[in-house]
């Protein structure tokens, strides 16, 4: 699948398909009412737009996640970088940061991710 992209109520929806797949399409529905204010009608609407888009699947009733919720963050990721930033991580990090402080156990983490992603020469 090409685009993991998003709209905000589509991965507010796939946030509670991540936490409860598999889900019986029906608590989903309760699900939905209860914690987004959705109806019914909302619920099935996106279930059927979301298995044709191919982030999930519904088969007798029973809702599953195609698609993992890391993979799709990191799509989003990669577009806003891109979008925003031109592709710029060091643009994206310093506008991130701005006037922020962090604590040396956060540096620390955060340059241990940096460099367990650096490129060998």
């Amino acid at each position: 699948m090409e685009d993991l992209r998003l709209c905000d109520s589509e991965y507010r929806f796939m946030l509670l398909v991540w936490e409860l797949s598999p889900v019986r399409s029906g608590d989903l529905v309760k699900t939905c009412r209860e914690r987004l204010g959705w109806k019914k009608s909302t619920t099935y609407t996106v279930i059927k737009k979301l298995a044709e888009r191919g982030f999930l699947k519904s088969e007798d009733a029973l809702v599953t996640a195609l698609v993992g919720k890391e993979e799709c963050q990191a799509a989003e990721s990669d577009y806003f970088i891109e979008r925003t930033f031109e592709g710029s991580l060091p643009k994206f990090v310093a506008a991130f940061l701005g006037n922020k402080k962090i604590s040396e156990k956060e540096a620390g983490e955060i340059k241990a991710m940096i460099d367990s992603h650096k490129e060998s020469c």
